[in-house]
């Protein structure tokens, strides 16, 4: 009989990325464009630095078209100043979903491809975030798996 393979994952904390960049409310446009940049990073969780709890999270998407609509309103060379001047908590979005540690990969999945989402936060029984996963996460997945296959083969 064929033994089950142990080093599949099959939750979200096997595939989830732990180490976060975080912002607080504090955070402006400039700064979530800045981080963007530099760390390559397309979800950015706003965070409350006493509670750990998830206020939000700047996407990729949601950050591009707000420094879009500030360039067709003020032009390019106000943009850094617009961009300074505009609360992280009003390019970001407040409405989304998270998920558990435990949760099992099988029953995650599918969201990402009903809700054309990027990112689940990750949070524990408390609600404060532990990592974040991602669709680029799932592709990863899928590439190992794939990969797996073709050795046996």
């Amino acid at each position: 009989m064929a033994q089950a393979r142990t080093d599949v994952p099959t939750q979200v904390s096997d595939i989830m990325t732990r180490r976060l960049v975080k912002l607080t409310a504090q955070a402006s446009l400039a700064d979530a464009h800045q981080i963007t940049r530099e760390k390559g990073i397309r979800h950015l969780p706003v965070v409350d630095p006493l509670t750990g709890k998830v206020l939000a999270i700047v996407t990729q998407k949601s950050l591009v078209a707000k420094v879009i609509s500030l360039l067709s309103l003020y032009g390019s060379e106000a943009l850094a100043e617009h961009e300074q001047d505009t609360s992280i908590l009003e390019v970001a979005v407040k409405d989304f979903d998270t998920a558990q540690a435990d949760d099992p990969l099988i029953e995650v999945a599918p969201f990402f491809l009903r809700n054309k989402h990027g990112c689940l936060p990750v949070v524990d029984d408390k609600g404060s975030l532990i990592g974040m996963v991602t669709s680029s996460d799932f592709v990863k997945l899928s590439a190992q798996l794939l990969e797996h296959i073709g050795d046996q083969n």
